[in-house]
């Protein structure tokens, strides 16, 4: 494994260490875990826009008719 220094505020020091789940946990087991949940978040988003799109015609078909418009002028 190689190890490595990066620099951060001091803010974002104090940030992640109130994100800690135990007092002792490291930054590098934290930064860790939060990219594993961002990467999650993102696979979620690719997925629920793979649902809108795949959704959107029907949508259009049900949402964009004469009936409907009809009603915008009620």
């Amino acid at each position: 494994m190689t190890i490595t220094t990066i620099q951060i505020d001091k803010k974002v020091a104090e940030s992640l260490k109130e994100l800690r789940e135990y007092p002792r946990q490291t930054y590098n087991e934290l930064i860790t875990r939060m990219i594993k949940i961002v990467q999650s978040l993102k696979k979620e988003n690719q997925y629920d826009e793979f649902l809108h799109k795949i959704q959107q015609p029907k949508m259009m078909q049900l949402w964009d008719n004469k009936e409907d418009e009809a009603w915008e002028d009620v």
